[in-house]
């Protein structure tokens, strides 16, 4: 049975940085397509980044690309998510999920962990 569970999440002011980790049990990462989504108060599941299953594509939102990465560490089967120069509107739970395809859409993922959340305050 796959499991994800998220960590690192954390309240910070504006121009911090965080780091993001999320462990895959009962499957690897190279056999799923790994992904960061993001849900603020009273908002939609967000796409936040995407790796595919030997790192080769990365995909980013509109929203973070530059200021986030997202990367594995193979040997503690661990998604990473670095994110740069946070501000107020990357206030959100942040999910990791996996799934069979490259997508940015939320549906198409068929495990996900219960997130952690991120506060940046101005």
């Amino acid at each position: 049975q796959v499991q994800l569970v998220e960590s690192g999440g954390d309240s910070v002011q504006a121009g911090a940085s965080l780091r993001l980790s999320c462990v895959m049990t009962g499957d690897t990462l190279e056999n799923n397509y790994m992904a960061w989504f993001r849900q603020g108060p009273g908002k939609e599941r967000d796409f936040v980044a995407v790796i595919s299953l030997y790192g080769g594509t990365i995909l980013y939102g509109d929203s973070v690309r530059g200021r986030f990465f997202i990367s594995r560490d193979l040997p503690k089967n661990t998604l990473l998510l670095q994110m740069n120069n946070l501000k107020p509107e990357d206030t959100a739970t942040y999910f990791c999920a996996a799934g069979p395809k490259l997508q940015k859409t939320a549906r198409w993922y068929d495990h996900w962990g219960r997130g952690t959340q991120v506060t940046v305050s101005s």
